[in-house]
């Protein structure tokens, strides 16, 4: 029996002097899925997803300045050329579209993916096709006490920088994978060790406690993207697990005020669910994007509940 395996390649784009990485699967005339990794990942977090969906997708994946295999400019904390803030990656992820020409997409967006996404969407509503939102937080009733702890942290504050450090250790890494999964036994280990390989890397844990200490710039700007998805309605598919112990599904629930007919799925896993539920939602998302294809509007399906 033969069997489509989409074949993802590995390229280089120059973005203001800054060279980007990113991986890429699919034809180019699919609909487009712009894949934007969270903390403390980068775009190998896609890379089953892409395997899964790149025969009937064009699919984009950047790693962010500082993250993975992108260039990491030293951080202007340390005397070096480029701020590590979301404005900032924002404005390159926006340099990227350009640079590729990708004006029209569905977007991923997962943890720091979501203030990103929002960014590139307030900026460029036209852009929007769609999005797929996964554990990423628009929402102060999502954040845990412990992100509330996190995310209330800012340049200066006593103990903030030590604070911020103490996340960047293997057994933390390693955590953010396995805290709320179901079944830890399907979760490979590889996604943390290389997580792990790039924050040890030289300056990349001083580019992490900026932007921890600029995450609250994000809270800030919550009212603003929750409007812009109430004026918007955009086509929207959402998939939270619900034992995520940074965002809790109290911020998934939340996007249902302003996108009523946003599709929602609560899965029984922890924060990084495509590593144990991407069965569950690489058809679902496919689902998603042939609707919009169609332009069949997105059926209200409340909290439907999935689990791997």
């Amino acid at each position: 029996m033969a069997t489509n395996i989409p074949q993802v390649t590995h390229h280089y784009v120059d973005v203001d002097g800054i060279k980007i990485f990113y991986r890429e699967a699919g034809r180019k005339d699919a609909p487009t899925l712009l894949l934007l990794h969270g903390f403390p990942s980068a775009s190998h977090q896609y890379r089953r997803l892409m395997e899964a969906l790149g025969d009937r997708c064009h699919m984009i994946a950047p790693d962010y300045p500082g993250f993975g295999h992108s260039d990491a400019p030293v951080p202007a904390t340390l005397g070096g050329p480029f701020a590590y803030s979301f404005d900032r990656l924002a404005d390159v992820m926006e340099g990227f579209c350009y640079a590729l020409g990708l004006h029209r997409f569905v977007a991923y967006m997962f943890d720091f993916g979501a203030p990103v996404g929002f960014r590139l969407a307030a900026r460029h509503p036209e852009w929007i096709e769609g999005l797929v939102i996964q554990n990423g937080n628009a929402y102060t009733v999502g954040l845990s006490p412990i992100a509330q702890k996190f995310t209330a942290m800012k340049p200066g504050a006593k103990g903030a920088e030590e604070g911020v450090l103490s996340l960047l250790t293997l057994e933390m890494t390693r955590s953010q994978y396995l805290t709320g999964a179901a079944h830890p036994e399907l979760i490979a280990p590889d996604g943390w060790t290389l997580d792990q390989h790039f924050l040890d890397l030289p300056g990349r844990a001083q580019i992490q406690v900026d932007l921890a200490l600029n995450y609250h710039s994000n809270i800030a700007l919550y009212p603003k993207w929750q409007a812009w998805l109430r004026d918007h309605q955009p086509r929207t598919l959402i998939f939270w697990g619900r034992h995520d112990p940074f965002f809790v599904d109290a911020g998934a629930q939340a996007y249902l005020d302003d996108v009523p007919n946003a599709e929602l799925h609560l899965l029984d896993t922890g924060h990084f669910a495509l590593e144990e539920c991407l069965p569950t939602i690489a058809p679902l998302i496919a689902s998603f994007v042939e609707r919009i294809i169609d332009h069949e509007p997105v059926s209200q399906r409340g909290t439907d509940t999935a689990r791997s």
